[in-house]
């Protein structure tokens, strides 16, 4: 069936223009050249700023993707509850786009992660179901979705094994980031993102490949719970939104260079130092992207360009360790590192959705 049937079959012309709409508040952010000092020397990093979304965070991206797909492919109804286990900035994502498009929204998280996305969520109207760790913690939400998905009526996005979530980064995120280097003379050396779903670097990954197949695709993981690096939950960390017990079906780590470890610590250390040093105020896993893609610069030398992203903003986290005093330990990179500016690099004139 050819995409305009499909179109007229499973959208109707008012769902359709919603989608178009949305896609003019998610995706094309712009980028940053960040300016460091690093025990005395400069460096650089290049940051994609996805704080810039219509939630906040880099998930509105895969959520109105897979909900496109959804339609276009007939899997979806505009009466069907969307209900979706997550971490949190996936459960924002959904609430908000899902409710732009018309439909209820059940959202299932543990319960051990921070006030403000259950807060953020129950505002928009969603549902929200809280799993303690006595009932399975985020495996556990997964397995109550696919419970509640049998009484029928249900779209299930299913996050972490959903090939539209990879797919959405590598026609977006990773295509703005290639267009974005180009125009300022540029082509990517290394590219590095922690991993919630995997669905991020596996899909900028494979985009980035198509301009420099040479180009390193490095997943980031807590020091503190190496999932990807033992194969299994281990550990606890205080970075939300990565490592989140288990290995997501969409990471392929064969197509993956080496894994990057950055301490929790170190990330909530480096998130502050954005915010105060340079007015850029992100969460934890932004302040641990920055740690991974430090390292590679240092690693591939001063004229290395080194991408990651900014996930999210910070006011998710405002009742967790992000806005308390940390304690600087041995190892930690933040310590010998201070921001000293940021260029700025303009968003596309032509991105591939949206305006």
């Amino acid at each position: 069936m050819a995409e305009q049937e499909l179109l007229s079959a499973c959208l109707s012309p008012a769902l359709d223009k919603r989608f178009k709409h949305l896609w003019r508040l998610v995706g094309n952010t712009p980028m940053l050249e960040l300016q460091y000092t690093y025990k005395g020397h400069l460096g650089r990093i290049f940051v994609k700023c996805e704080n810039y979304n219509l939630t906040g965070s880099i998930k509105d991206r895969m959520a109105l993707y897979i909900l496109y797909k959804a339609y276009m492919n007939c899997q979806i109804k505009p009466t069907d509850l969307v209900i979706e286990a997550t971490s949190g900035n996936t459960g924002i994502a959904f609430s908000a786009i899902g409710k732009a498009l018309g439909h209820q929204v059940k959202i299932i998280m543990p319960n051990w992660l921070s006030k403000e996305r259950t807060d953020i969520i129950r505002s928009m109207g969603a549902d929200i179901q809280l799993i303690s760790k006595e009932e399975g913690g985020f495996l556990g939400s997964i397995r109550l979705s696919e419970e509640l998905a049998t009484q029928g009526g249900v779209f299930l996005p299913r996050q972490f094994e959903n090939q539209y979530n990879a797919e959405a980064h590598e026609k977006t995120t990773g295509y703005e980031i290639t267009r974005q280097l180009a125009d300022q003379g540029l082509v990517a050396d290394a590219f590095v993102a922690g991993v919630g779903t995997g669905g991020t670097v596996m899909g900028v990954g494979r985009s980035l490949r198509k301009v420099n197949p040479k180009v390193r695709i490095h997943p980031l993981e807590p020091a503190e719970s190496p999932t990807l690096s033992t194969g299994h939950k281990v550990g606890s960390h205080r970075i939300q939104g990565i490592s989140d017990e288990f290995i997501p079906a969409i990471v392929n780590l064969d197509e993956l260079d080496a894994v990057v470890c950055a301490n929790d610590g170190d990330a909530i250390l480096m998130a502050q130092k954005l915010s105060r040093q340079l007015g850029l105020a992100v969460g934890i896993s932004s302040g641990a992207n920055v740690i991974g893609a430090v390292k590679l610069q240092q690693e591939l030398g001063p004229e290395a360009v080194v991408v990651t992203l900014l996930c999210d903003d910070n006011k998710k986290y405002l009742s967790t360790d992000l806005v308390r005093e940390e304690p600087v330990r041995a190892g930690y990179l933040s310590t010998d590192l201070d921001f000293v500016g940021f260029q700025p690099i303009c968003r596309l004139a032509d991105p591939v959705f949206g305006a």
